[in-house]
């Protein structure tokens, strides 16, 4: 049939409410989505990764069927395709076969895809048009006007607090009957940063996790087939893959979870892979979830007193904040973002970040659980591997594409900023006050890791134990004296500097000559 409207669906963009999926005619329109091998290689990606994406794009393919819409659906292994890897080339012949009249689409969550579906678009002489993703409560327009607004200040960067600030009135979210914020702070933070009990963290209620079903079982099959050197397992594979399951994830987590979810969202514990975490990122990440619905429900148990003000408030700033604010960044930095290499970092990523396989008890477990689940939380993410990585000098690419690889929720929008802005300075602060370094006592401080290691996380414990120093803490402060100038020009970093700054000549001597050595052999650490 002559296909008047083509809706292009992306691989994270599964919401039955997407604008691009509005009107459509069964008799005159179709949808279209796309497998390509070439999204599972662009990064060496975890199976699980890949098996997310193509499980919930089966199952929402299904659903549009169930609806009465025509969906053309471009599987892994099409004959007719299978000299085309990548969804550009798919897309081109797709549009070749249909000649629609117009080709929709929502906005692509990452700019590499857009700017590809724009030239394929134009190559086949097809009109292309892009709407705004609502899924977002912030338009890509409407955070460029905040950021230019915010960014006429001489001096000023761009900070999350103010974005979120406006972001908590604007779509009034926990605030008082004044529309002052609820309990009379904006920022709960100083109170979501304890550790876990000496003794643990006793009994967690575990997340919402889902049987494969038959269909996520083909899937299995198919990334174990054309993608069997890929990092990662699918043995424990246990994600929502569709809406249902995706609200069920949240109603446990609200009930369940949510209340202990703030005193402990920094702490890291062995063997205690999930804390009390949300696990929904998955979820938000492919739209099976709309970011105000998972708001509105952590409010209401607020309001209902199932849950605390601080834990509340510091799950919501990671949703209507965080999430939204470095989306903005993200299109309004690239393509420049993917470049940033402030530091001038160019060591090659260490080899166990793809095998877990280090002495360093809290790089061993973050990774070793990440290869397992797909999943490591937010501080492992930024506190650990991202630490290391910074500390280690680490080429920002090779970093970002392994962040992108290994997570099952890692989309490039979301990705990219948190690696090359926040985990490890690459664009020289343009939305972090400063970087985030720490030597092996924080680690130590925050988990159970270091009663573990072959490292102490100190120089004095490394004497009493007759260990070696904990690398972290080595490159600390090997970067301290590196870049003891630029951080002491910040003040939220001059005391790191005034710290470093009462080494005497010896004692820097001593640093660059053991950080030197560690650098020497990070694979073999």
């Amino acid at each position: 049939m002559t296909v008047r409207t083509l809706v292009l669906v992306l691989g994270d963009q599964l919401s039955h409410d997407s604008p691009a999926l509005v009107d459509l005619d069964p008799q005159q329109d179709a949808v279209l989505m796309i497998e390509a091998p070439g999204e599972a290689t662009h990064v060496w990606s975890h199976k699980a990764r890949i098996a997310l994406f193509l499980a919930a794009m089966r199952h929402f393919r299904d659903e549009l069927r169930a609806t009465g819409l025509t969906v053309h659906y471009v599987a892994l292994g099409d004959n007719s395709d299978s000299e085309l890897p990548t969804l550009a080339q798919r897309l081109a012949k797709q549009l070749q076969r249909h000649r629609p009249a117009l080709l929709r689409m929502l906005e692509a969550g990452e700019w590499r895809l857009q700017q590809d579906i724009a030239q394929v678009a134009q190559a086949a002489s097809v009109p292309l048009r892009t709407l705004d993703d609502t899924h977002f409560l912030c338009s890509r327009a409407d955070f460029m006007r905040w950021a230019a607004k915010y960014s006429k200040a001489p001096g000023s960067s761009l900070r999350m607090e103010f974005f979120y600030r406006e972001m908590r009135r604007t779509h009034r979210v926990l605030l008082d009957a004044d529309g002052q914020p609820e309990g009379g702070q904006w920022n709960y933070d100083a109170d979501n940063r304890k550790g876990y009990p000496k003794a643990g963290p006793g009994l967690i209620t575990p997340p919402e996790f889902f049987e494969p079903d038959a269909l996520t079982r083909e899937v299995f099959a198919d990334v174990e087939q054309r993608f069997a050197d890929h990092p990662g397992t699918l043995a424990h594979f246990a994600w929502p893959v569709n809406r249902a399951q995706a609200l069920v994830a949240l109603k446990t987590f609200v009930e369940t979870r949510l209340a202990n979810f703030g005193d402990h969202q920094d702490a890291m514990w062995t063997a205690t892979p999930f804390g009390w975490h949300s696990l929904l990122s998955t979820s938000l990440n492919l739209h099976l979830l709309d970011p105000r619905e998972v708001i509105k429900a952590a409010e209401a148990a607020y309001r209902a007193g199932r849950a605390p003000l601080a834990g509340v408030e510091g799950f919501i700033r990671q949703v209507l904040g965080w999430r939204e604010f470095i989306r903005g960044v993200y299109w309004l930095d690239m393509p420049g973002m993917a470049q940033a290499n402030h530091l001038q970092h160019t060591r090659p990523l260490p080899r166990w970040y793809w095998t877990g396989q280090t002495q360093m008890a809290c790089a061993r477990e973050a990774v070793e659980q990440t290869l397992k689940y797909g999943y490591a939380h937010h501080i492992q993410r930024l506190m650990v591997t991202g630490l290391f990585a910074l500390l280690a000098e680490t080429d920002p690419k090779q970093v970002a594409d392994w962040y992108l690889a290994v997570y099952v929720d890692a989309v490039e929008w979301a990705e990219l900023p948190n690696v090359a802005g926040m985990a490890l300075y690459a664009n020289g602060g343009r939305f972090t006050s400063k970087p985030y370094v720490a030597s092996g006592a924080y680690i130590q401080r925050m988990s159970n890791h270091c009663d573990r290691c072959a490292y102490a996380p100190t120089a004095k414990d490394a004497a009493k134990a007759g260990k070696p120093t904990c690398p972290f803490t080595v490159l600390y402060w090997n970067f301290l004296l590196k870049h003891e100038a630029e951080l002491a020009g910040n003040p939220r970093t001059a005391l790191m500097a005034k710290n470093a700054g009462r080494l005497g000549a010896e004692e820097r001597e001593a640093v660059s000559a053991e950080a030197q050595s560690v650098l020497g052999r990070l694979d073999e650490l």
